[in-house]
């Protein structure tokens, strides 16, 4: 559920955005400074006026992507393409984290998520890491956690 608009071709997990980046609206978008706020951080981002290029910022460099058909997209450029689907819809996003499981700077986050409409949604099965900037993002994002979405 993320789109890419920046590039991670730089090695490192630290990101692509600093702290004090700023959005087209001038406000700073939020980071996740501990792993249970990487999805509000994330939907805020989804939510907010920039979504592309903000729920880019969410992914670590070397990030996979499985798109609801099972594909893996790995790298900005396809993970962007992949998020465009939903990021097209161009509806909010609601996240429900269920259970964030931490050891190290690795985190497994259960999170429940759903388009306004409610017709589209999920069971996220997600895997994040710290970056050196102490800043989380997903390493593995699958929003569908291996099933689709059923009411």
């Amino acid at each position: 559920m993320n789109a890419h608009g920046n590039r991670h071709d730089s090695g490192d997990d630290s990101g692509h955005e600093s702290d004090g980046q700023r959005h087209a609206s001038g406000s700073t978008p939020p980071e996740a400074r501990s792993a249970e706020e990487l999805p509000a951080a994330f939907a805020a981002r989804f939510n907010g006026p920039d979504r592309a290029a903000a729920v880019a910022g969410k992914y670590a460099a070397q990030a996979a992507f499985v798109t609801p058909e099972g594909r893996v997209a790995r790298g900005a450029e396809e993970i962007a393409e992949a998020n465009a689907a939903f990021l097209g819809l161009r509806r909010p996003i609601e996240v429900r984290p269920r259970s964030v499981t931490v050891v190290g700077d690795t985190a497994l986050l259960i999170v429940d998520w759903e388009l306004a409409g409610g017709d589209v949604g999920g069971t996220a099965t997600d895997v994040a890491r710290r970056g050196a900037d102490g800043v989380w993002r997903y390493v593995i994002d699958n929003p569908m956690g291996g099933g689709g979405f059923s009411r």
